[in-house]
């Protein structure tokens, strides 16, 4: 398998002590290309070094996620924009909203959101976005920017039906973790997973979270990372009732296409 792991956060600190390590694992694991969420002030610069440090390897994204929205200020919003003009960074976000964990107000968030759409507008990158418990105003903040804006992928989908289906009426591009995998959260994924298309759909480990809980022998510290991405397409595999070479070859090229990265297997 050549796949892209469109989500994984390795500025995260737990990556420290064996970054290279972890990079060396993927590579064997069969992932070719790893996208590295940058989702704070402080993180998105990291990820920019950190895909500059591993070309062919790694790319980055550039954005605020609504946890941290009360971040973003004007001089944020410059730096953002700084970040963007670098090639290494192939899309704008980890943005959205996050009425569940309400780690920063809503109405900070909904700004947040916008200011970096429009930064999406003006740059005509690729859209990486975060929705949790605030479908309505997601849609209607999505709705105000219609014909704006370029492709769009909601990572780490854990939504319901309905909103799968005003996602994929959009042309958006959904995003799967191993969230899939857990039975206790993720059971109605396995049911609709299905109906997304082929060219709509994404893998990611979102590393160093959500570690599948199928995953066997599962590690003794319970950290993600982006080897273990083979496991949940072979899950995702068998949900769509799919040979698990379709659902990597298929997910690769949707995710080089998406991101306008070389295929995976072309160096």
């Amino acid at each position: 398998m050549h796949l892209i792991d469109i989500g994984a956060n390795l500025t995260h600190d737990s990556f420290d002590r064996d970054r290279d390590a972890v990079l060396a694992r993927a590579r064997e694991a069969g992932v070719a290309r790893m996208v590295v969420t940058g989702a704070s002030r402080a993180h998105s610069p990291r990820a920019l070094a950190l895909a500059q440090a591993h070309p062919g390897v790694l790319s980055a994204t550039a954005g605020v996620h609504p946890h941290h929205a009360v971040e973003y200020t004007d001089e944020c919003d410059a730096e953002l924009r700084a970040l963007h003009t670098h090639a290494e960074v192939v899309a704008v976000g980890e943005t959205g909203l996050d009425y569940f964990r309400d780690f920063s107000p809503r109405p900070a968030q909904r700004k947040a959101f916008e200011r970096q759409l429009q930064i999406g507008v003006d740059t005509g990158k690729p859209l990486f976005l975060h929705q949790r418990d605030a479908h309505a105003d997601f849609m209607a903040i999505m709705r105000g920017f219609d014909g704006r804006l370029g492709p769009a992928v909601v990572h780490c989908f854990t939504g319901t039906r309905e909103e799968l289906f005003d996602y994929l009426d959009q042309d958006w591009h959904i995003g799967i973790t191993g969230w899939l995998c857990d039975e206790r959260r993720g059971a109605h994924l396995r049911e609709i997973v299905k109906n997304i298309p082929a060219h709509r759909l994404m893998v990611e480990t979102d590393a160093p979270y959500l570690l599948p809980r199928t995953l066997r022998p599962m590690p003794k510290e319970r950290r993600n990372e982006p080897a273990f991405l083979p496991h949940i397409v072979e899950e995702l595999a068998r949900d769509r009732g799919e040979d698990v070479a379709t659902t990597a070859a298929a997910s690769a090229a949707t995710a080089a296409a998406f991101f306008r990265l070389p295929p995976p297997g072309a160096d």
